[in-house]
């Protein structure tokens, strides 16, 4: 299975609808969404994308298997990872670059179960966050793109991906989502 985990934090929610609201209709890869969020609160993120989106949002339970079509969300105050039976499992250790959900953490995970199967994107975000997991993605054979830092409303993220790894693609948001429908055929 393929599948394509986004990593964003300040200045990728507006990002993430332009990237849900620009994905084929026919797209059947499962997405998982990382962003950094707000502890102990509860918040409406999954129905609002799912307004955004013609694919079914849910945020990621612990043991659930992975489904083609679904958009996941990595839930507020635990690390997403991946089994290797395609199921989700919830982490509650402690924070990665002062994050759980820590980016690092789901894009390593993802990528040591799903190797060349797994794409991985990172937008904007004011920390480092990312940086590594992205580049073990790269390593393990998966695809990785960076959000231009030029166009991030906080280039912190993309840029310490960039310095981290050279070779990861470099795209604004329209051709992040051109990739991403590619990637998904």
């Amino acid at each position: 299975m393929r599948l394509i985990i986004i990593g964003g934090s300040a200045g990728s929610f507006n990002l993430i609808l332009s990237i849900l609201k620009g994905l084929d209709k026919e797209m059947n890869t499962p997405v998982v969404i990382v962003l950094h969020r707000l502890k102990n609160t509860t918040t409406i993120l999954e129905d609002y994308l799912q307004l955004q989106s013609h694919y079914i949002v849910k945020e990621a339970e612990d043991k659930e298997h992975i489904k083609p079509g679904y958009i996941y969300t990595a839930p507020s105050d635990y690390h997403l990872l991946l089994e290797e039976d395609l199921s989700f499992s919830l982490d509650a250790s402690e924070e990665v670059n002062y994050s759980r959900p820590s980016i690092d953490v789901c894009f390593e995970s993802f990528s040591y179960v799903l190797k060349e199967n797994c794409c991985g994107i990172l937008l904007s975000g004011a920390n480092e966050d990312g940086a590594m997991g992205l580049k073990i993605i790269a390593k393990n054979g998966g695809e990785t793109i960076v959000q231009d830092s030029n166009e991030a409303e906080y280039a912190s993220m993309p840029r310490a991906a960039i310095e981290l790894y050279k070779k990861h693609k470099v795209f604004t948001l329209n051709d992040i989502i051109k990739q991403m429908n590619c990637y998904a055929k």
